[in-house]
């Protein structure tokens, strides 16, 4: 069916900042819907994909707004009708008959391409305020709009963006810190690698910082804060903090040495391992404390692994951190519309702790491959996690480049534990939980020492669930342990779990 097009008459032919990119713009909208049609995790109509990526626009100029009427799409500038377009139509599901009637005789993301290339031409004509923010951050809006439909983590990275990316390391990790939410939207330095830039420059655990480089900085807007924190190799960045009633200001240079993620202590006889972040150097050093620890006359009686805080990182570390504990069968799963996008994950190592027994502390901010870490070994029977909800991020991502530079972030897969359940929105939830208060704490450990799982329901309720999760369960199983910070009770309980190994065992079973 021919495309109907109805463009308002008088519109300037050449705008007055330069005329519409058409040759950038078109190529880089055909490679991402080809990309979002084939392979994003849920599957949309091209008439939505349309519509949001239309309605984006208004992000840039207020007055632009777009609507669905009667099937036409139509574009207007306050009452002022821009552009009026058939909606691309559905196409053709898996397993339709050969045979079947076509709705449009050119592939979907070509006509998704070609219709919103001539919206963009004529709001660009039409509006000054879209010209003066120019066509990357048209797109921009465009697929930001579009992407608050379908997931929170796909996106669209700019062309400068997606360089800067390739060329930098992330701050964090290269000032040797960590950053975290305290209260009253406040961010505070959570950890400070020992021999790293931010250690030998006096930083400590617990500072407040108030600026970066002179901009302020808030909880909020955590995920700015560490953005502000990344920038070239040997490049300074200036720090504003607050220690207790006096206001400091550091500089600290970023270094080109890659960060430990692996912190590895003995005490009590046991052997604690705090593990920051997942780089591609997380396995080694992890194999490597276990090997240390495990080698020698007097081994641990037992492992605390201590993923509270950590955002996840490198998705195979996980997948071989797992492996460090387990001797085979799953670590993890991943399921998506595109036959790429199926994977399995096995244990094919060796028990590299040599069956001692392992508690898993995490909390509301452990995410991505710390919750695939933590769901392989809770779903196996080889650790008993203690702490709160964590995250809950597990879509796997794929970069797509676009011809003009940009990329395209696409969740294409959701990631599943051992036992099928998926980590995305429903997190890990722990064994014992420590997030309700030191009285709901002592009354689990009451019915652990009965010989009675605390959490065995919900523990079987969540392992029960399968994709797509209601979002009411979602609620309801992560209120049963509310997300939240790490605190020292974490720590406690744990070492009184590998004081009583009856209650271990029974935290343990599934």
């Amino acid at each position: 069916m021919a495309i109907l097009l109805s463009l308002v008459a008088g519109l300037p032919a050449r705008a007055q900042d330069g005329p519409f990119p058409r040759n950038m713009v078109q190529p880089a909208l055909q490679q991402a819907f080809t990309a979002i049609l084939e392979r994003h995790l849920e599957p949309a109509a091209p008439a939505d994909l349309a519509l949001w990526s239309l309605r984006g626009l208004g992000a840039v100029d207020t007055r632009l707004s777009a609507e669905v009427v009667s099937g036409l799409l139509r574009l207007t500038l306050g009452d002022r009708l821009l552009a009026e377009l058939l909606a691309p139509a559905q196409p053709l599901q898996p397993g339709t008959p050969p045979g079947a009637a076509r709705p449009e005789a050119r592939p979907p993301a070509d006509v998704l391409a070609s219709t919103l290339t001539e919206f963009y031409a004529a709001a660009w004509a039409a509006s000054p305020v879209l010209r003066h923010a120019g066509a990357e951050r048209m797109l921009q809006a465009g697929f930001d709009e579009l992407f608050n439909h379908l997931d929170p983590y796909s996106r669209y990275v700019t062309a400068q963006d997606a360089l800067e990316a390739r060329e930098r390391r992330v701050g964090q990790s290269s000032l040797g810190l960590r950053l975290a939410g305290g209260r009253r939207n406040v961010v505070i330095i959570a950890s400070v690698v020992p021999d790293g830039p931010a250690a030998r420059a006096g930083l400590r655990e617990g500072d407040q910082l108030l600026s970066i480089d002179g901009y302020p900085v808030s909880a909020r807007r955590i995920t700015e804060a560490a953005e502000l924190l990344e920038g070239y190799t040997d490049t300074e960045v200036s720090l504003g903090l607050r220690r207790g009633n006096r206001r400091l200001t550091i500089s600290l240079r970023r270094s080109s040495q890659p960060s430990q993620t692996v912190r590895a202590e003995r005490s009590d006889g046991l052997l604690w391992l705090r593990v920051s972040h997942f780089s591609a150097q997380t396995t080694d050093d992890l194999s490597t404390a276990l090997l240390d620890a495990f080698s020698g006359p007097q081994a641990p009686r037992g492992v605390v692994l201590d993923l509270r805080g950590n955002r996840g990182g490198v998705l195979m570390q996980a997948m071989s951190v797992a492996d460090l504990f387990l001797t085979d069968g799953p670590v993890a799963s991943s399921l998506g519309r595109h036959p790429d996008s199926v994977r399995n994950w096995r244990a094919a190592g060796r028990d590299q702790a040599q069956g001692r027994p392992v508690v898993v502390l995490v909390d509301g901010r452990t995410a991505s491959s710390a919750e695939i870490v933590t769901a392989a070994l809770s779903d196996r029977g080889r650790a008993v996690v203690v702490g709160s909800s964590t995250l809950g991020k597990g879509l796997i991502q794929i970069v797509v480049p676009l011809s003009n530079g940009a990329e395209v972030l696409i969740s294409w897969s959701r990631v599943l534990a051992p036992l099928g359940w998926p980590v995305q929105g429903l997190g890990v939830q722990p064994a014992l939980c420590t997030s309700l208060g030191l009285d709901a704490v002592q009354a689990e450990l009451a019915q652990l020492f009965a010989g009675q799982a605390p959490r065995a329901a919900v523990l079987a309720r969540l392992r029960a669930a399968r994709a797509p999760v209601p979002a009411s369960e979602v609620s309801a199983l992560r209120n049963t342990c509310p997300p939240a910070e790490g605190r020292e009770l974490d720590a406690e309980v744990a070492k009184v779990l590998m004081d009583r190994p009856g209650a271990y065992g029974t935290a343990l079973a599934r």
